[in-house]
């Protein structure tokens, strides 16, 4: 096949697809009309004589080709880009660039107070503004470079991304100081029996599109029961919960150790053997060798990596 002959934005068309499934989202997020966007991939399955997409309720999913052909296309995609932005310079002392990042709640606890002191000191021009993949198509916007990083247990950013551990932590149970579960004397209360975990009664955050809703699916493979009180969709207010009732809840360990800090709460080992969750960061592979973004992934690899 000669190059000569092939419109490189059947590509860029291919890669929007394999990412949002949907002729609609591709025609909005390109700004194109959803015919051209059919009539691209009409002459992509030309070129690549296979069908690529089959259309189903679910969206256009992908053939076994389609699938194939997905690393090689974003690695391609990728390396122009960084052809034709070889010469952007980033300096973070002077940028005035405003980065959007994907993260849930206890992320923000987490990573902004660190973050924003080290852009505070060496990027004083750089803003961030966090939004939630529950909210967004995030590939799509990753895709898109509407959304420039992600971070969390977030095991649908697969092809067309890159990733890169940040740390691993294990889950453990938070309650108030003297609670029933408690020592007495104030003292760090021992491990708790899986007996004592059913029947203490629980709050439980159902943090929608994050990895923490692996906990309700392991418990309930292993027939863990469990006295749910309370369910509430984030971690926000879960210390002010857990400090002014008996209730009990899994979290984190980093969560935790930050509870405990400020609000003076409990945990314990957990007696449920909860696997542990990997904490990750995400960038779509067409912005991995853009300047900007290479800066703030070393800079959130040194801040927080373990």
């Amino acid at each position: 096949m000669d190059l000569h002959t092939v419109d490189l934005n059947l590509l860029v068309v291919f890669q929007h697809l394999y990412n949002a499934r949907r002729v609609s989202r591709v025609a909005e997020a390109m700004g194109v009309t959803q015919p051209a966007v059919s009539n691209a991939l009409a002459r992509l399955r030309k070129l690549f004589n296979d069908e690529l997409f089959i259309r189903t309720s679910r969206g256009m999913l992908p053939t076994p080709m389609a699938t194939e052909l997905a690393e090689p296309v974003a690695a391609a995609l990728d390396a122009l880009h960084g052809v034709f932005n070889r010469q952007v310079a980033f300096d973070p002392a002077t940028s005035q660039k405003a980065f959007q990042i994907a993260m849930t709640d206890i992320g923000e606890v987490h990573f902004l107070p660190r973050l924003m002191h080290a852009l505070g000191e060496q990027a004083p021009g750089i803003t961030v503004s966090t939004v939630r993949n529950t909210a967004i198509n995030l590939q799509e916007e990753m895709a898109a470079g509407q959304v420039d990083l992600a971070v969390g247990h977030l095991p649908d950013l697969t092809s067309g991304f890159f990733q890169r551990r940040l740390f691993r932590q294990k889950y453990v149970c938070m309650f108030r100081p003297g609670h029933p579960l408690d020592r007495p004397d104030g003292s760090k209360a021992a491990a708790l029996s899986r007996e004592d975990f059913e029947r203490a009664e629980q709050v439980v955050v159902v943090a929608a599109g994050t990895g923490h809703g692996q906990v309700d699916e392991f418990m309930a493979r292993a027939h863990v029961h469990r006295n749910i009180r309370l369910r509430v969709p984030h971690f926000v207010a879960l210390a002010d919960i857990l400090h002014a009732t008996d209730l009990v809840a899994t979290v984190t360990e980093k969560f935790a150790q930050r509870s405990a800090q400020h609000f003076g709460l409990r945990y314990v080992e957990h007696p449920i053997d909860v696997p542990d969750i990997q904490i990750n960061l995400f960038w779509h592979a067409r912005f991995h060798q853009e300047p900007a973004s290479q800066w703030m992934r070393t800079l959130l690899f040194e801040l927080f990596s373990e």
